[in-house]
């Protein structure tokens, strides 16, 4: 599609060919020129721009202009230049092209024979063009307006005067509406307003095989500037109907209140677990309450409750994957400029997941802070709190105990020659358990626990200011190493972890874990160390386009066990994060976990992502998982996602999940996208194989008003599940 947007996006590419500054017309708004050539009149005092100028200003509220033309001739004193060959102006988020332009850099005024203008929703041509940017109110003879963002608009509206306010609303006298060549029909007086519809539907038809055909329907409404929300009313052939009210209400100072509830009475359970299925009526609420009661107070209340743990999956997928046990809490915060107190409340909501509460539990944490006329920084971390462990559908009997802890840690940052970094440490910990109550039988303890240790680090550059990199499109290497090596040392705890009563607890994870304190923060799983951790980043900077860029980026890390564990190893694996970025188009991540005693790859991810063309992009992905005790069942996943632009009209998107382990396409989705001019369409298909059951198959239909868009900007390539109608 031939946009306007695309328009102004290449006058914004145009190089000028050598730079020269001008003096600041005032000393508060200061300006520059970017020119070929500048030359100024002693005598006017008016400075003539040529070769293609770039002025840029920033106003007195600090917004910022710029004005771009082939010629510009500038009268520093009256602030006012006038601007001829492919003349571009932006300022307060408004766009104007034009041939011939006049603009005060002081007042604002805007003065020209003829003109276009871009802001989504609206775009506009016309002649006669007078305006005040800071009044944000503009007026033109003989305009066109239209809500197309092509170079021939199908729809537009000429009309002979037309005043603009961005945002608020549009104003024409004598205006004539087209449809094509086509006059449909006169208004002596036309208005249209660009804020959106406080009250509107949206409606999401499709067919999925786990549903049926359905129709999934949102009602959105605006009571008020602070009052708004939703009616939720879904149609699935196969699993009943579903409703639900949605409330957003703004308290001002006393805070924010959402409240979102749906109720579905599922026809078919049995289809969302065959083992296990669900009751018939399901549900699901979710309460948010979140003030800034002072700058530095805070409080936040989330309430999730569902009738069982499959509605998300089954009803709001894209929720679902962002989180698939949903916790509720209570919890406040303020803070000082050192210090900070917390109190969180913890239950447990849903008795199908396992949790563990805090009833409550209070945390009073100090925040690095210089002691004294001394070289050494003091950090604390103290909490007390009733914890129980709760676990899912209350197949085991649970615990619960109180709980105190407090750890103090001293620091001496030191820099030696101006490029060694020594930081030495040691810091001791407190916890008080009490009897534990309920499956799990402990007496009440205390632990004590002493940790030392020192950081050592170093930073080395070497700059190559005048090496061309014709293959990256870029000049000059700056290559920034950054080795550390993290000692810590722990002697064995009084009380060891198998004494205790677990509730912070380290689990197992992809990534290694803190071994500093208070970092590490399984309070319960504190147990001897004598580690040495090896850090080594590497950084390559270079310029594109006069800015610097990160070229390359590696950092690798491992840890070598003094002492080990009866289940470890010597030396930890070896993990690897590394970004490269060749071209502004081309961009490749990998994280890698290799074995070193194995001498095996436990963890490869890498991702490559091309965009040359605003045409079409591409993405490409491989992420290995080795099976293991601690790893799991193991991953060989390919994953691929590309969009191509077949003309202006349509595009296409494709999105496949191959698992190499067993040869299955897990997911597999195409999209077409349709541009209708004033809105945009897409048709969606998806196919899941499931594995146990059988496979799931949804086509969804999308339709978006371009001035009104329902989704955001990528929404449909972060959550595609928005395009089969899924929230």
């Amino acid at each position: 599609m031939n946009r306007f947007p695309t328009l102004l996006l290449a006058l914004l590419g145009w190089v000028c060919v050598s730079i020269s500054p001008l003096s600041a017309a005032s000393q508060d708004n200061p300006w520059t020129v970017t020119a070929g050539k500048v030359q100024t009149s002693l005598k006017t005092g008016v400075t003539l721009a040529t070769g293609g100028a770039v002025v840029s200003y920033e106003e007195k509220d600090g917004e910022p202009v710029e004005l771009s033309a082939e010629t510009m001739s500038i009268n520093r004193d009256t602030g006012e230049v006038v601007a001829k060959g492919t003349v571009f102006l932006r300022g307060r988020g408004q766009t104007w092209i034009g041939d011939e332009l006049r603009y005060n850099f002081k007042t604002e005024d805007i003065g020209t024979a003829s003109f276009r203008t871009g802001l989504a929703p609206i775009y506009a041509a016309g002649s006669g063009l007078g305006a005040s940017v800071s009044n944000n109110v503009y007026s033109a003879t003989n305009a066109v307006i239209t809500t197309d963002d092509l170079d021939v608009p199908y729809y537009r509206v000429e009309a002979k005067e037309v005043t603009i306010v961005p945002g608020k609303e549009i104003r024409a006298k004598k205006a004539t509406v087209y449809i094509g060549k086509t006059p449909i029909f006169y208004l002596p007086n036309y208005r249209r307003s660009l804020e959106r519809h406080p009250n509107n539907w949206v409606v999401n038809p499709g067919y999925r095989s786990l549903w049926g055909p359905y129709l999934l329907m949102d009602y959105n409404w605006i009571a008020s500037s602070n009052l708004s929300g939703a009616m939720h009313l879904d149609l699935r052939q196969r699993r009943g109907i579903g409703v639900g009210p949605q409330v957003e209400w703004d308290l001002g100072r006393y805070g924010e209140v959402e409240l979102d509830s749906y109720y579905i009475h599922d026809e078919n359970p049995q289809l969302s677990s065959p083992v296990a299925p669900p009751d018939a009526d399901r549900h699901r609420v979710k309460f948010v309450y979140q003030a800034e009661i002072r700058t530095n107070f805070n409080a936040k209340v989330v309430v999730r409750h569902q009738g069982d743990p499959f509605i998300l999956r089954d009803f709001f997928e894209w929720e679902y994957r962002r989180n698939t046990q949903p916790s509720s809490f209570a919890e406040v915060e303020y803070l000082w400029d050192n210090y900070s107190l917390n109190v969180l409340a913890m239950p447990r909501v849903n008795d199908f997941f396992e949790r563990i509460e805090r009833l409550p539990e209070i945390r009073f944490t100090g925040l690095r802070k210089k002691l004294g006329e001394t070289p050494w920084f003091l950090e604390s971390e103290t909490s007390a709190g009733y914890l129980k462990h709760e676990f899912a559908n209350n197949a085991t009997v649970p615990f619960a105990a109180t709980r105190v802890d407090t750890y103090h840690q001293a620091i001496m940052p030191k820099t030696f020659n101006n490029w060694l970094t020594v930081t030495p440490r040691v810091g001791g910990r407190y916890t008080y358990y009490s009897e534990t109550e309920g499956a799990l039988v402990l007496n009440d303890a205390q632990r004590w626990v002493f940790n030392t240790g020192a950081e050592v680090s170093t930073k080395l550059t070497r700059t190559w200011n005048n090496t061309d990199l014709k293959l990256f499109k870029s000049r000059g290497i700056r290559h920034i190493m950054r080795p550390t090596v993290n000692y810590v040392y722990v002697p064995s705890p009084n009380k060891r972890p198998i004494d205790l009563p677990q509730f912070d607890t380290t689990i197992p994870t992809f990534r290694l874990l803190p071994l500093d304190y208070p970092d590490f923060n399984s309070i319960d799983a504190v147990d001897s160390e004598n580690t040495l951790r090896f850090g080594l980043r590497n950084n390559v900077q270079t310029k594109r386009d006069g800015q610097v860029d990160t070229l390359f980026n590696w950092n690798l890390f491992t840890d070598w066990r003094l002492r080990r564990r009866p289940n470890q190893d010597t030396f930890a694996d070896l993990f690897s994060d590394l970004d490269f970025r060749p071209r502004e188009w081309v961009g490749f991540t990998s994280s890698t976990r290799y074995d070193l005693d194995a001498g095996v790859f436990s963890l490869a991810d890498h991702r490559v992502v091309l965009s040359p063309y605003r045409d079409w992009n591409l993405s490409l992905g491989h992420r290995y998982v080795r099976r293991g005790p601690l790893l799991g069942v193991g991953h060989n996943l390919f994953l691929a996602n590309y969009y191509y632009r077949l003309n202006e009209n349509y595009g296409f998107n494709m999105r496949h999940t191959f698992e190499g382990r067993d040869g299955v396409m897990e997911e597999q989705s195409y999209s077409v996208y349709r541009d209708f001019r004033s809105w945009v369409g897409s048709l969606t298909f998806r196919l899941r194989d499931n594995r146990a059951g059988a496979d799931d198959f949804t086509v969804g239909f999308t339709f978006s008003s371009k001035a009104f868009p329902r989704f955001d900007l990528g929404s449909d390539r972060d959550t595609p599940e928005y395009l089969i109608g899924n929230r």
